[in-house]
């Protein structure tokens, strides 16, 4: 995939569904949950000394934000295979990269494609990802990190992900 449109995140299938069903149960049953504690809690009295309405209520809040960049990211996902095997980066490639002297492999893209696993994410819209996109394997290039200082990046591969 290669698209101009930063906002687009790149995303599996697999992930699509599990954000999918995600969203459902927070703006559906997860939602309603959240609403009858408030109420529940509403019910036993004064609420500027009442934990539970607090607690409730900041969950609510969490929930609501979450349902929003949810809804954000399906909206303007981009859902599908794995970019070609061009050994080209760009969203959805796992990179194995020298940065400022030492490896690292990571992929490129959206945190909720990795899911529950542990590998490491930077998103296309960070410094050190937007420096690195459309390079290749034995390209290198310097870019400016959020502290001021420059880095340099060795390409050593980028393979498509296939979690």
């Amino acid at each position: 995939m290669t698209t101009n449109d930063a906002s687009v995140a790149w995303l599996t299938q697999e992930a699509y569904d599990r954000l999918k069903s995600e969203l459902d149960h927070l703006s559906g049953p997860g939602r309603a949950e959240i609403v009858a504690r408030i109420e529940q809690a509403r019910s036993e009295g004064d609420l500027k000394e009442n934990g539970g309405y607090h607690a409730a209520k900041e969950e609510q809040g969490k929930a609501e934000g979450r349902i929003r960049q949810l809804t954000e990211l399906l909206r303007d996902a981009h859902v599908g295979e794995a970019p070609a095997d061009d050994g080209v980066v760009e969203p959805g490639m796992m990179v194995s990269a020298r940065i400022a002297g030492e490896v690292e492999d990571f992929l490129l893209g959206s945190r909720e494609v990795a899911g529950g696993t542990d590998i490491v994410v930077y998103s296309e819209r960070s410094p050190l990802g937007a420096a690195i996109q459309g390079t290749k394997a034995g390209d290198s290039v310097t870019y400016t990190a959020p502290n001021g200082k420059q880095i340099t990046v060795d390409i050593i591969s980028a393979t498509p992900y296939v979690g």
